[in-house]
């Protein structure tokens, strides 16, 4: 950005301001190349396939003029970006954000073709999509069927997204799962191409409230899912529950990294800082996953992931003295410092492969 120094905070925003189209590509390049050069071991999930979660959440950027700004769903003023995390650490693949009043499904299979190529480049492990009932559409399917076609070397995608039932009568479906209670095929027709698609369906018929209160009239609760898995219906439904996952992830963008509030005034810039972010949290959940699970972590309760803002408690807020001697700089921590051995490791890991 032509910076030298340490620059001032007015300097800073007018280089992101000029040069936000431009770093955009490169941030998010750099983000992925991290992931695959640090090779991210991501878990996979009962099934053995790696979850891929993309799904919208609304930052909220009330009383603020910023360009991009407007309704979103959630009933508030503020952007709608779409994130995408790989594995149950939750790495993320991109943050691309959007207008507040864009509709989730607005520009998804495009999302889904990019970051399906960047899981390619990080794991050979079969990857399971996972998609909220916003984005119930054939395009969607479309593209993974696409994808795994141009891909027949690597196993092959499969999906699992949420039905919307939209205006389906659930009387009717009450009456359809107490006849018949199993797998059917339905039919979908997308640019003259027919898909033939499995749904699994749960139909709860309540005559009691949470409360313990009885109902005059029983509640009907209709949910569905179209998948490509051949599983029992109940593992379905249950790989699907998993999928609520992915909002603790949303949750430390927001509150750990501070980001719900964008910086700008410029649509363009914020979304630059928010690929920014999505490059430290990567480099934040690694660096979790490294140094705070294991014998040598401090002395916690048993998790298979860290919170962003437990590795910064531990890993980032340290004193350190900054020495410059012999033509080197080093950093030198206290004696008593109990993560200086994890700390070593890490350095000695990124620095050294």
């Amino acid at each position: 950005m032509g910076i030298d120094t340490i620059p001032s905070t007015e300097t800073l925003r007018q280089r992101l301001d000029a040069q936000a189209k431009l770093l955009l590509p490169l941030i998010n390049e750099a983000s992925i190349e991290f992931l695959v050069n640090v090779e991210v071991q991501c878990t996979a999930l009962a099934s053995g396939h790696v979850p891929l979660d993309a799904d919208v959440t609304p930052f909220d950027n009330s009383q603020t003029k910023k360009e991009g700004v407007s309704r979103t769903y959630k009933g508030f003023d503020g952007y709608a970006p779409m994130a995408a995390y790989l594995g149950r650490e939750g790495y993320c693949l991109e943050m691309e954000l959007h207008e507040g009043k864009q509709h989730c499904q607005s520009g998804t299979p495009a999302f889904l073709k990019r970051v399906l190529e960047k899981t390619r480049r990080i794991t050979d492990k079969p990857i399971l999509l996972r998609l909220e009932g916003g984005n119930d559409a054939i395009e969607n399917i479309a593209t993974v069927l696409a994808h795994n076609e141009q891909t027949t070397e690597q196993p092959p995608v499969d999906f699992l997204i949420k039905w919307n039932p939209r205006r389906e009568s659930r009387e009717e479906w009450l009456a359809y799962a107490e006849a018949h209670a199993q797998w059917t095929q339905q039919e979908k027709t997308w640019q003259g191409d027919d898909y033939s698609l499995p749904r699994v369906m749960r139909v709860i018929e309540r005559s009691v409230d949470k409360h313990g209160q009885q109902l005059l009239v029983p509640e009907i609760e209709l949910e569905g899912w179209w998948s490509s898995l051949d599983l029992a219906p109940e593992k379905v439904i249950a790989l699907y529950a998993d999928h609520g996952t992915s909002e603790q992830f949303h949750s430390e963008f927001k509150t750990d990294l501070d980001a719900e509030r964008l910086p700008s005034g410029k649509f363009d810039t914020n979304a630059l800082v928010l690929s920014c972010t999505a490059l430290a949290y990567n480099i934040l959940r690694w660096i979790g996953q490294n140094g705070l699970i294991g014998p040598m972590a401090p002395i916690r309760h048993p998790a298979k992931r860290r919170r962003i803002q437990t590795v910064m408690q531990e890993l980032m807020y340290l004193a350190a003295c900054v020495v410059r001697s012999g033509r080197r700089i080093k950093l030198a921590f206290g004696r008593q410092c109990r993560v200086k051995p994890i700390f070593d490791q890490l350095y000695t890991r990124l620095v050294y492969g």
